[in-house]
């Protein structure tokens, strides 16, 4: 493995015209092995990464460099502006370069991905990891990446605007202890960003959201489903009762499970969970709890015969969104959902973005299809021990015509008068039959 230098980081980007901040400076000089930058929008991060990223390479020879994001689209970015510093530096010691990719003749290699787990398996002996955003990068692929850096010994840095009070990045900031080094770059502490423009953002975003974008503010998210999931954590320990469960199914996508009680006061304990993806159903039904009643998709009838076989007890949930999303939060309301707490980490990590489409101007009476997999299998579960409830919810989301009060005229409004019903028309009777007379021969007696 080459000797791991100091590049010339800080000199690099002064030779590009840029006057690096003093966090950069940090990032640049500090060598950290775990590093966390919670940063503004606008703040430079990804500057720095790249800058970093692209002077490992050139000035060490042999170092492998990983660019990570959430999307490819995303890790592209960052990407071009690794090539854009690239090209001004004069392309030194270049072999090879694709849209993804760029190879230098001292066997360094800078590569881009999506962070997808069928992606990124064949790498290792990484030396640098770069995750972008990576608040809204899964914590099952974050786990995938982190042994890549098991040889290599090599560094991770993490950067993003928050995203909630979920997911590793959060965890890690929030919780990490002295494994992170942290650095905070709030927006008022970036000279190229002035307080009108600040001020102007706060009045389009609110609060919440300026706090979150501009403030390094890890804040819940507006327009969520179950804004109030919270007050359901309950230490336990939970009581004696029958044991229900609710499943959603999927490969791609997680499948989740969830298992718990429901006890003789119609309290339902919400115990353990199962949330893993890119396994096969043989895998989950070893991963799952016995003797549960469970309530899964009913889309997913293979699914539901293939565990039957298996020996599960398990039925067709109801799969109105609506009604069910209503039937939790009547539960969460009146106290009779309880999550046992720490059992559940991907259940609540869900509901702290499980929201409704704010952005785009649309009302949206179902919410957007994401990080909604754990929470599925609790509708299924709560939709089909609450099917009076629920039976009652989509009765009293009926309009009634009878009380349904028309639109008031407006000018040049004709009112039309109602036309009057029509008699009902006398049913037909079968042509075969003892009273149609034209199957009757008359008969005359004079």
């Amino acid at each position: 493995m080459p000797s791991r230098e100091k590049p010339p980081c800080t000199e690099t980007m002064r030779q590009l015209g840029l006057n690096p901040d003093p966090w950069q400076i940090e990032v640049f000089e500090g060598g950290h092995q775990r590093l966390l930058l919670n940063c503004c929008r606008q703040a430079g991060k990804s500057t720095t990464v790249a800058l970093l990223a692209l002077a490992e390479a050139v000035w060490v020879g042999g170092t492998q460099v990983l660019l990570l994001s959430r999307s490819f689209r995303q890790s592209q970015e960052l990407f071009k502006t690794v090539i854009g510093f690239y090209k001004r530096l004069g392309r030194p010691a270049r072999k090879r370069q694709t849209a993804g990719e760029l190879e230098l003749d001292t066997f360094s290699r800078i590569v881009c991905l999506p962070c997808k787990e069928d992606t990124i398996r064949g790498f290792s002996n990484i030396d640098l990891l770069i995750i972008d955003e990576a608040a809204r990068v899964p914590d099952d692929l974050y786990r995938a990446v982190s042994p890549m850096l098991a040889v290599s010994n090599g560094r991770m840095i993490c950067l993003s605007t928050p995203h909630g009070k979920r997911g590793f990045f959060y965890d890690a900031w929030a919780n990490g202890g002295a494994d992170w080094h942290r650095i905070e770059v709030a927006a008022t502490g970036v000279p190229r960003i002035t307080p009108a423009f600040l001020e102007k953002e706060r009045r389009a975003l609110g609060e919440s959201w300026f706090r979150q974008e501009y403030c390094c503010s890890f804040e819940a998210l507006e327009g969520l489903v179950f804004p109030d999931f919270g007050r359901a954590l309950n230490p336990g320990p939970p009581p004696e009762g029958t044991k229900v469960g609710g499943m959603d199914f999927g490969v791609r996508n997680p499948f989740a499970a969830l298992w718990g009680v429901l006890d003789r006061d119609n309290i339902l304990w919400i115990t353990g969970e199962h949330y893993s993806r890119e396994k096969s159903l043989a895998y989950h039904r070893e991963h799952l709890p016995k003797g549960v009643t469970w309530y899964a998709d009913p889309q997913g009838s293979r699914e539901i015969l293939e565990l039957r076989s298996a020996g599960l007890t398990i039925r067709k949930a109801d799969n109105d969104i609506r009604p069910g999303i209503a039937a939790v939060r009547a539960r969460l309301e009146d106290g009779t959902l309880k999550v046992l707490t720490g059992a559940t980490p991907n259940l609540i990590a869900e509901a702290g973005l499980y929201r409704y489409d704010s952005e785009s101007g649309k009302r949206s009476e179902n919410p957007i299809k994401e990080f909604d997999h754990a929470l599925d299998a609790l509708r299924y579960l709560i939709s089909k021990i609450d099917f009076r409830r629920m039976a009652k919810i989509r009765k009293d989301s009926r309009p009634n015509p009878a009380i349904a009060s028309p639109k008031p005229p407006g000018p040049g409004y004709i009112i039309h008068p109602e036309p009057a019903p029509r008699k009902p028309a006398p049913p037909k009777r079968k042509w075969l039959s003892i009273w149609n007379e034209a199957l009757w021969t008359p008969i005359s007696f004079d």
